[in-house]
């Protein structure tokens, strides 16, 4: 908040009072957090957040009850039209989400103008978040969402005789909606709010449960629409007991034009692009509601460049695998419902794949937790909403898949009968859970880990030889070498008299110049072949660690690919359905398997960032 114990403008007295009445009015975390924006004495900041006051936390609990109930309303409000609940239509449900849609352009609006009119001032911002690459993808996603918009728009048109108004009036919203929502978070999704928080605070948290509801009627559309697909091809593999009952939500005329078929079809090879694209955008607006009436120190945050060089191994063999899933998705999608052997052999052909697969990423992890053991590097431990957000999500969505596996397990076990392709499903199921544990764990060091940058306050160490009055060898210590600064002091060779060797230590804040002399010795080469042999250790390990980082990428998106479009073996083997029975799995799969899809990209994402930090 304003007035904390970091505030340099007020006398000492006064500012010992109000950290104080702090200890004394506040949580004893919330005077903590005040009262660590200084720092150790003598050390530079490190964009560290800070915490807020009391009124500013009751505003965030207030806010926060209001976000959660205007999603749960819209929840049960897509639930009753999910079961045909008496007097629930579907205009019902997208009037809400239009009316909340307008609420929200409102209030981007407002803030955009508001940010225009004080442009002049400085704003302080969170250089965690919203990072470019995070916007591109965003971007991407949306652009995608704008296609299937106008594919819905072109749905209506041609059902204009039998469907409500609402229909219509609501991909002409979402469209809106979009284009600037994405203006608003490639331009504001670094700020830091400092004034109208309270107002702010209700805005942005409406944006965020907002999202997460135009998520869900993603999420809620495709899966019906998966289901019905689902239950036509159980009856090829033979489990007729189950009842084939389509839940049909199609337009009760005939279309207008010639083009419906391919607008319906098309609409669901676009949705899992929508449902990426709204789940991103509530993460990064969520970063953004917990940045407000926090402050930053001013230290100039280190950019991460990317840089493609050095990871031809990890991008072969995760191009290879991203070409193989693809070609393993679309054969999956031709046999699975034609006849029963073809489905079991679809089955069996994707456990292959996926258990191949997830051995691979499986062992790269351990590879790269086995080279961060070794380093042993130190913490990072400052305040960064951003990061928290990230680690947290890996582990919460990854228990969806966690779920599902569990169950798949019990399954095979349970089973009286065990058809051949489903004993592929257990060793295919106990390495989901096994590659997400070593993934998130190395993902999460990876992110808490410190940079490793030239700082100007680390003392150098300048190794140089003289024989006969001349240099024989000058070579950077490991030290140097290690933080990247092995170049020479402006051209300068340091001190050397006779036969000795000069070691001189520089720091680069002070200016102080030490210089001490040592016979010289046959360590002389042996030093230099030590300072070649850490150069090289240090860049193979680094080396190492970005093939890791760009194959397990790549295997992420494409693990992602199988379950967006529609290749599910958790609906198509059955052996679930009969242990668990067919409705309570189906609820299981259908409430685990977003945040399953989930996972694998915002894993992507992750390990793109790891990527550029190594």
């Amino acid at each position: 908040g304003e007035g904390g114990a970091g505030s340099p403008s007020k006398p000492a007295g006064k500012e010992s009072g109000t950290v104080s009445e702090a200890a004394e009015t506040c949580p004893p975390e919330e005077w903590e957090m005040e009262k660590s924006v200084q720092g150790p004495p003598g050390q530079p900041g490190s964009s560290r957040l800070v915490g807020g006051s009391c009124p500013q936390k009751k505003a965030e609990i207030l806010s926060s009850q209001y976000g959660i109930n205007l999603f749960l309303a819209g929840l049960l409000l897509m639930f009753a039209w999910a079961v045909h609940a008496v007097g629930i239509r579907k205009q019902e449900l997208l009037s809400y989400l239009i009316t909340i849609m307008l609420i929200q352009l409102l209030w981007m609006l407002w803030h955009i103008f508001r940010s225009y009119t004080q442009r002049t001032l400085i704003q302080e911002k969170d250089t965690h978040a919203g990072a470019r690459w995070l916007k591109c993808g965003i971007t991407l996603f949306a652009v995608i969402t704008l296609i299937l918009d106008s594919f819905k728009i072109g749905y209506f048109i041609g059902f204009s005789n039998c469907l409500s108004a609402t229909e219509g009036i609501f991909p002409v919203t979402h469209a809106v909606h979009t284009l600037v929502q994405v203006y608003f978070l490639w331009c504001h999704a670094k700020d830091i709010i400092q004034s109208f928080k309270t107002l702010e605070r209700f805005g942005v948290i409406h944006s965020v449960f907002t999202n997460l509801l135009l998520w869900t009627n993603g999420v809620l559309t495709e899966s019906k629409h998966l289901l019905n697909e689902h239950k036509e091809r159980l009856i090829t593999l033979g489990f007729g007991n189950i009842t084939i009952d389509l839940d049909d939500h199609a337009p009760q005329c005939n279309c207008t034009t010639t083009l419906c078929s391919i607008f319906s079809q098309g609409m669901y090879y676009l949705y899992p692009f929508n449902i990426e694209y709204h789940i991103l955008a509530s993460t990064m607006l969520y970063v953004l509601w917990k940045n407000i009436g926090r402050k930053v120190d001013h230290h100039q945050q280190h950019k991460i460049p990317f840089k493609f060089h050095g990871i031809t191994v990890g991008t072969i063999f995760g191009l290879i695998v991203l070409s193989s899933t693809i070609a393993i998705v679309v054969v999956y999608l031709i046999q699975i419902g034609r006849s029963k052997i073809k489905s079991e052999l679809a089955l069996t052909m994707f456990y292959l794949y996926a258990i191949s697969v997830l051995t691979l990423m499986c062992a790269a992890g351990i590879v790269a937790l086995l080279i961060y053991k070794i380093e042993e590097r130190s913490m990072d431990n400052s305040k960064n909403p951003a990061r928290k957000l990230d680690a947290d999500l890996l582990i919460g969505t990854a228990s969806g898949s966690w779920l599902l596996s569990w169950g798949s397990i019990l399954a095979t076990i349970c089973a009286q009968d065990h058809p051949k392709y489903t004993w592929y499903n257990l060793p295919y199921s106990i390495l989901v859970i096994i590659e997400k544990y070593i993934q998130n764990l190395f993902i999460i060091e990876s992110i808490h880990c410190e940079e490793e940058k030239v700082n100007d306050d680390i003392k150098t160490l300048r190794i140089v030889t003289v024989s006969s009055g001349s240099t024989v060898s000058l070579t950077p210590s490991y030290k140097e070498i290690y933080n990247g600064a092995a170049d020479m002091d402006n051209g300068k060779f340091p001190y050397t008299f006779h036969d000795n060797i000069y070691m001189r230590e520089r720091s680069g804040g002070d200016g102080f110049d030490e210089v001490r002399s040592q016979a010289s010795s046959p360590v002389t080469h042996s030093t230099s072949d030590f300072s070649l042999y850490s150069r090289n250790s240090v860049n193979s390990k680094r080396r190492i660690l970005k093939n890791i980082a760009a194959f397990l990428f790549l295997c992420n998106l494409s693990l992602w690919i199988p379950p967006a479009f529609g290749c599910r073996p958790e609906y198509d083997n059955g052996l679930e359905e009969i242990v668990f029975g067919f409705e309570p799995w189906i609820i299981v799969v259908n409430l685990a398997m977003p945040f399953s899809i989930f996972y694998r990209m915002h894993s992507a994402a992750s390990l793109f960032e790891v990527y550029c930090k190594i």
